[in-house]
């Protein structure tokens, strides 16, 4: 289950409304009532912390946020964005892996969501992740 406190606005989600399930962007947070404000495509829709899941990350995400994958000659794979890496021991393994931006570096050593990443890379860049980032 995803904790209320690590959701921003920019994170994607997925999104249960009424068992149609869909990808989609939180573009508000109502702190009072813990309800989170997504979008996915086609409308927005407010939804409580139960109706949402995170969305594991894997290279088909990274693919669909525009990363760009360079396979290293020992079998490790590298990520990038602009000035942000990210570099797994191999390719689709997420259980520990390495970001850094310019100076800063984070050694992650459990899998995590794409909204964690995307939170990471807030922190580390001020640029929110999504698909046009350092476009």
């Amino acid at each position: 289950m995803i904790k209320f406190q690590e959701i921003k606005v920019g994170d994607y989600l997925i999104a249960d409304n009424d068992g149609d399930k869909n990808h989609g962007e939180v573009v508000d947070i109502n702190g009072d009532e813990k309800q989170i404000c997504v979008d996915n495509g086609v409308q927005e829709f407010w939804y409580e912390l139960e109706q949402l899941s995170a969305i594991p990350l894997d290279e088909d995400q990274l693919l669909k946020l525009k990363f760009h994958k360079q396979v290293n000659d020992d079998g490790s794979v590298k990520y990038s964005k602009g000035a942000f890496r990210i570099l797994t021991p191999a390719q689709n393994e997420f259980s520990h892996f390495e970001i850094w931006y310019r100076d800063e570096r984070r050694h992650i050593t459990h899998p995590i969501n794409v909204h964690n990443l995307q939170n990471h890379f807030y922190e580390m860049t001020k640029v929110h992740l999504n698909d046009e980032s350092f476009d």
